[in-house]
C-alpha cells in the first residue's frame, strides 16, 4: 500500500475525497495537512479555529500536520510554506498528495506541476464527479456538516451555519453549485464514517466580513474570493464562530 499526505481543510469535499481514498484501499493516509493563518490560528478561508481541525485529526485517529501562512497570506507566501511542507513528506518517503478538488483544470495543473518537482503526485478522488451527486453521496454515506462560511453573492446570513443535510441541498437556488464550487460557501465536518467518534463544538456568533473593511480582531485573514457568476456581486462574507 503507498502512502499518501492528505490535504484537510475540514470541510465537505476533503471528507468526501478521504473517505473514497480509505474505501479503494490504495494508499495509507499518513498525515492530514491543513493550511492555517499564523497570525489567527484558523483554518485558510473557512475561519475555522485551528483546535477543531486538530478535534477532527484526532477522530479521524490521523496525525494532523499544521501548515502555517504568514499574516501577509500572499501567493508567495503559501507557495513556500507548501513546498517546504511536501518536501518534508518526500524526505519522509511519501511519493502522493491526496486533494479534494472537483473542478479547476487550472489549479490541478499547477498542483501536479509543483508535486512533480518533488518527485511526487497527486490524487483526485473526487475530479470532474457530478456535484448534485457527490451531494447526494455525502448524506447518504452519513456525513455531518454545516456551513461555516457564505458568500453574499449567493447566500446570507440565514445560511451560514445551517445543516448540510437533504433540506439544504434541495433548496438552493439556481445558479448555485450544489457542493460550493463557484465559493458559495465553506463547511465543517462533525461526524460521518471517516470518523471513530463526533466532534464536539458550539455555535457561537455569526460575522459579517465586508470585502473591503479592515480585519477585525481574531476573524482570521481576508477571503478574495469575487464571484464571476453568482446572483449578485460579492460584496462580503458570512461567518460563523465554532467554538
Amino acid at each position: 500500500m503507498h502512502r499518501a499526505v492528505a490535504f484537510w481543510s475540514g470541510g465537505k469535499d476533503s471528507a468526501l475525497a478521504l473517505d473514497r481514498i480509505r474505501r479503494a484501499g490504495e494508499f495509507e493516509i499518513a498525515s492530514l495537512i491543513t493550511t492555517i493563518s499564523a497570525e489567527y490560528r484558523r483554518v485558510s478561508m473557512h475561519g475555522v479555529r485551528q483546535e477543531l481541525v486538530e478535534r477532527q485529526a484526532a477522530a479521524i485517529g490521523v496525525p494532523l500536520d499544521i501548515m502555517p501562512v504568514g499574516p501577509d497570506s500572499s501567493n508567495a507566501t503559501y507557495v513556500a510554506a507548501l513546498r517546504q511542507t511536501l518536501a518534508s513528506w518526500r524526505e519522509r518517503g511519501v511519493r502522493h498528495a491526496v486533494f479534494g478538488d472537483i473542478f479547476l483544470a487550472d489549479l490541478r495543473q499547477w498542483r501536479e506541476a509543483l508535486l512533480a518537482e518533488l518527485s511526487m503526485s497527486g490524487v483526485f478522488p473526487l475530479w470532474q464527479a457530478d456535484t448534485r451527486a457527490l451531494a447526494g453521496e455525502f448524506v447518504s454515506r452519513g456525513f455531518k456538516a454545516l456551513t461555516c462560511c457564505v458568500n453574499d453573492a449567493w447566500l446570507g446570513e440565514r445560511d451560514v451555519g445551517r445543516a448540510l443535510d437533504r433540506e439544504f441541498f434541495a433548496g438552493l437556488g439556481p445558479g448555485i453549485d450544489p457542493c460550493g464550487e463557484n465559493g458559495e460557501y465553506h463547511s465543517f465536518v462533525h461526524a460521518g464514517p471517516i470518523f471513530r467518534h463526533s466532534v464536539a463544538f458550539t455555535i457561537g456568533e455569526k460575522l459579517y466580513r465586508p470585502l473591503a473593511a479592515p480585519e477585525p480582531s481574531g476573524a482570521g485573514p481576508a477571503i478574495p474570493l469575487p464571484a464571476s457568476s453568482g446572483i449578485g456581486k460579492t460584496k462580503g462574507f458570512w461567518f460563523v464562530d465554532l467554538l
